[in-house]
């Protein structure tokens, strides 16, 4: 789930609760369950015709055989508001990378979208394919654009092409010439924004569009301006050959109802989901996966994905034999804290957590989950290497002078060597249990 669905997920478990504890389903009580999670559609900001046709679907199936012959009515219906969730959602939509090289990406959007931080993302992403990028600083006129797109490049070791007193249509030519005769694999363009949709803007989109063979055309959206981005979308369409969008800002606070309509009425699939203002926060859009994230139900795909992306495995098998051995030592706790920091911001971690842990994750306060791991960072960086080697040597003195100057307290110096020694008792009664086997899962 993300902060913008929390609203809309709290509701629609407020119904699941309500039809899991009725062992038969009438008609009635379908109509009842129907017109709730109709309102809390509407209330997210979900398109009136979109909601209007994904309760008729869900009413459809929901009062037929298929959940009438269930053993567990209320569950089967859960079922059927995915699978319709999914459905409204759209189908997965990956990057057409076929034909002749450089394939050329062109972003397109209004100014305060993020089509320039989303360029530098996507192109993180291309290179991890094995692609060699190059970034085009199509945007002469918003102030300081072409430094922040070779900033972004800079930070990611991607050359950015950018000649600011060159008309974008002529820039966008040059540009894959230049990527066509130095072995680029693919091009990505960012362009102008205006504060609004108006001829000028698509008129110079339409010279690029005739300049160049474009392989893709995404539109960069700001998801957190509701029913609007709907209204975008469709202006962009009209003027140029969209094939793709990257809604962005999914991590805000709005209402997020046109992430579930805008595939509906636009008829534009989705291709990425911007989560976070890192560069690597840019996620290849799964609708069944975003789907479950909105019912509540986890992401573990994604979760096991971060994990991987973050944890050294060979590192991690090296750590794991020492916990099994015994030999864990404060050090490696800190090492693993820093890969589990790498995986993103506690909240959205929480939120990945399926089932009745998921539950539990909710409890969790992630902002207070935040301060606590910036707490034990920094009270092991406090320490000598040592002392994390051998925490026995932390008499009263020691811990003063950590406390001191991680800027904490010696009693949260204590609570960390206390989860510290639980660890170990409870993996020296794994180990004399024989469940040697564990180690597999820290692997």
């Amino acid at each position: 789930m993300f902060i913008m669905f929390e609203n809309l997920t709290g509701r629609l478990n407020e119904v699941f609760d309500k039809l899991r504890r009725r062992g038969k389903l009438s008609e009635r009580d379908v109509d009842d369950a129907m017109r709730e999670v109709r309102l809390a559609l509407l209330e997210a900001d979900v398109h009136y015709k979109v909601a209007k046709e994904f309760i008729a679907r869900v009413r459809e199936r929901a009062v037929g055989h298929e959940v009438s012959r269930a053993l567990n009515p209320g569950q089967q219906i859960i079922k059927i508001v995915n699978e319709e969730l999914i459905a409204t959602l759209g189908q997965a939509a990956p990057l057409d990378l076929r034909g002749p090289k450089p394939r050329v990406i062109m972003l397109v959007g209004l100014q305060g979208a993020g089509k320039t931080t989303a360029a530098g993302k996507l192109a993180r992403i291309l290179r991890g394919q094995g692609e060699r990028v190059l970034m085009v600083a199509g945007d002469p006129y918003r102030p300081a654009a072409v430094q922040q797109l070779q900033t972004l490049g800079e930070r990611l070791g991607i050359e950015v092409f950018a000649q600011p007193d060159i008309a974008p249509p002529e820039l966008a030519k040059r540009a894959h010439d230049k990527a066509q005769k130095g072995g680029f694999g693919a091009v990505i363009l960012d362009t102008a924004g205006r504060s609004q949709l108006d001829d000028t803007l698509m008129t110079e989109l339409q010279a690029i569009t005739a300049k160049v063979d474009l392989t893709e055309v995404l539109l960069v959206v700001d998801a957190m301006i509701g029913q609007e981005a709907v209204n975008i979308a469709q202006g962009f369409r009209e003027a140029v050959p969209l094939s793709g969008l990257i809604l962005t800002k999914m991590d805000g606070d709005a209402r997020g109802g046109a992430a579930i309509s805008i595939r509906s009425v636009t008829g534009v699939p989705i291709k990425f989901l911007g989560v976070g203002e890192g560069l690597d926060a840019l996620e290849v859009y799964d609708p069944s996966r975003l789907s479950s994230r909105i019912l509540g139900m986890g992401d573990v795909i994604g979760l096991i994905e971060k994990a991987e992306a973050a944890f050294d495995t060979d590192t991690a098998e090296a750590q794991a034999k020492k916990l099994m051995s015994g030999e864990f030592t404060l050090e490696d706790f800190g090492d693993q804290l820093k890969q589990v920091r790498k995986m993103g911001p506690i909240g959205q971690l929480l939120d990945m957590v399926p089932g009745g842990m998921g539950q539990m994750a909710k409890s969790v306060d992630p902002q207070e989950a935040e301060q606590q791991l910036k707490r034990t960072e920094a009270i092991l960086s406090s320490m000598t290497v040592a002392e994390r080697r051998k925490p026995k040597l932390l008499n009263a003195s020691r811990k003063r002078r950590i406390a001191s100057g991680s800027g904490t307290q010696v009693q949260d110096v204590n609570q960390l060597l206390k989860q510290y020694r639980e660890a170990q008792r409870m993996m020296k009664t794994l180990r004399k249990s024989g469940m040697r086997g564990l180690s597999g899962l820290f692997g």
